[in-house]
Formats: C-alpha cells, structure tokens, sequence
C-alpha cells in the first residue's frame, strides 16, 4: 500500500513537472519568436498557454487511466506505451486544430507553414516525453516493488530456518540427555537432580527467547555454561570447552541459541573421546564472538542435513545485514560470529 501511494504521487509529481516544462518552453520561444509584441498581448497569450498545458495535463491523466483500465502496462508494455501515445497524440492534434481555427479565423492571425510544422513536432515531442516518464517510472516501481517483497520473501525463509534451528535442540539432546539421566538416577540421586536442574534451564531459555531477535551475549552465556554441563555429563573428558568472554563485550548483542547450535556443530562433525578429546574455545575478539574447535573429523557421520551453519550465516546475513566469518585450516575450525 506504501508503494502505490508513492507511485500515485510520483506518477503526478512526473505530469506536473512536464507540464511546467512544456509552459516554460513556449513562453520562452514566444519570447523569442514574437519580442514586438505588446506586454498585454503577452500576457493574454501567456495565459492562454497556460490554459493549454493544464489542458494537456488533464488529457494525459484522462488518456492515462483509460488506458490502465483496458490495457495495463504488465499485459503488454509496449503495446500500451505505443497506443497511448497514439491516442493522446490524436486528441492533442484535434483539440488544437479546433482551437487553432477559431483563432486564426476569429483574430485573422496568418500562421507561417514552417512555425505549424515546429509546432506540431513540439507537440510529438511533448507527448512522447511525459508518456515514456510514466512508463519509466512504473517499471521502476514495479522493480523496487517485487525486489520488496523478494526480500520479505528471503527473510520469513530466514526465520523460519532460525526456528528449525532452534527446534533442532528438541528431539535428539533431549532423548540423550534423558537416557543420561535415568542411568544417574540408580548410580548418582544428587548428581541426576543437578542434571534436571540444568536441562530445565536449557529449555527455559529457548523458551523465554524463542520469540526474540536478539539476546545480550551475556545472557546466551549464561545458557551455554548450562548446555555444556548437560554434554560433559555425557561427553566427560572427551569434550573440554573454554569460555572467555570479554566484560567489555557481555552487553553486545547476538542471536538467541547461537552457541548452542555452532557448539552443537563442533560435536556433531568431529570425533569425541577421552584419547582424543575435541576442544572448543568460545571467545570474544574485537567486534566478534569467536567458536574454535580442533579438526578431527568424523568418517561416518550421525543423521545431518549440512544446513545448520549455512541457515545460520544466511540468518545474520538477512536480519543483521552482517556477515559470519568461516575459518578452516588442516588442524582447526572456528566461526567468527558479528557482535551488534
């Protein structure tokens, strides 16, 4: 609705701007053509032009919605751009030859052939002008309008690939981190209470922010510190995370379940033990949250779509409008995630 409203007043603004042209070119060549004239006669016929171009402009609007209603420019373009021209031509000429005669007949004025000609060849070039504007510019708001509604198109996919990645911290975590628990029930009571205790936490917080665009990075640390308690009783020795997060950075913002899904990522693709445990280091640097991790890449790997981390750069690349940063050598991984 925005966009043809702006249409409307451009599509105006054009047909006004013209129509001051076209005055403003015949007072000047009246001027010219015509400097013994008399001040009155000047005026009276500086007035009658402008009663034309006001004319001319009440024609091309009248020509103009006729033509949208019968024949509107996305059925045939060109088609439409060169029967308006046509028809508005043909009036223009007709309504000037009518008004033409009364005069020359009432006032006995004697018109030179080559002044009628220049006159009519002003009147083709006035017409072509204003019509190909119009057309201008409704095939540049049509493009703004569709590269519009692309980019809404390009976000709600977006987010709704955001939430499936949210969702992905449902059914798998959430069946291991169940079968670690009932086997701490029998072996460790207090140990399987703490357990509880963290992972309501984790699901708390994608509850609470599952709505949000952005989370302080503080507060996604505080949710990670609980996600990874959850995988070190699952992992033990063979997972080591290190968080060294910058006070000056905890108010800087990202997007909720990050970590998670970047630390998620680090485990799903690499080999986990105890003889060689997988390291990941979460960081802030300068404007940017850093997630390393060394490379020990798994040869089968668990059910994944290898969209997870694509999905995620194209998330910040569509509502942050900044980029992740994706670093890999032969020893190691690591993301590089835009503070805001």
């Amino acid at each position: 609705m925005k966009l043809d409203g702006l249409k409307l007043k451009g599509e105006k603004r054009i047909l006004a701007t013209g129509s001051l042209t076209i005055y403003i070119v015949f007072m000047v060549a009246k001027l010219i053509m015509f400097p013994d004239q008399t001040l009155l006669w000047h005026l009276v016929t500086g007035l009658l032009g402008f009663l034309g171009v006001t004319f001319f402009l009440a024609m091309v609007l009248m020509v103009d919605n006729y033509m949208e209603k019968y024949l509107p420019y996305e059925t045939n373009a060109f088609k439409r751009v060169g029967l308006q021209f046509l028809l508005t031509l043909v009036i223009l000429l007709l309504v000037r030859f009518v008004v033409g005669v009364w005069i020359i007949k009432t006032f006995h004025i004697k018109v030179a052939p080559e002044l009628l000609v220049a006159s009519i060849a002003l009147n083709i070039f006035f017409v072509l002008s204003v019509i190909l504007s119009l057309f201008s510019y409704r095939f540049f708001m049509s493009w703004k309008r569709e590269k519009i509604i692309a980019a809404e198109l390009e976000k709600e996919k977006a987010i709704v690939q955001y939430d499936n990645l949210k969702n992905q911290l449902n059914p798998h975590f959430l069946f291991n981190s169940l079968t670690s628990l009932n086997s701490l029930i029998f072996e460790n009571p207090q140990l399987a209470s703490e357990f509880l205790q963290q992972l309501s936490r984790v699901y708390r917080y994608v509850l609470e922010n599952k709505d949000k665009t952005l989370v302080t990075l503080s507060t996604e640390e505080k949710f990670i510190s609980n996600y990874i308690k959850l995988l070190m009783s699952r992992f033990e020795s063979g997972l080591k995370v290190n968080v060294d997060v910058k006070d000056a950075d905890r108010d800087k913002r990202i997007l909720p379940v990050t970590l998670q899904i970047l630390v998620e990522n680090a485990i799903k693709h690499n080999i986990i033990s105890k003889e060689s445990p997988l390291q990941i280091d979460i960081y802030s640097d300068a404007d940017y949250l850093v997630v390393k991790n060394n490379l020990q890449v798994k040869h089968i790997m668990e059910d994944s779509n290898k969209q997870g981390l694509e999905n995620l750069r194209n998330l910040y690349h569509i509502l942050i409008e900044k980029e992740i940063v994706i670093e890999k050598t032969a020893s190691c991984f690591s993301v590089k995630i835009p503070l805001i």
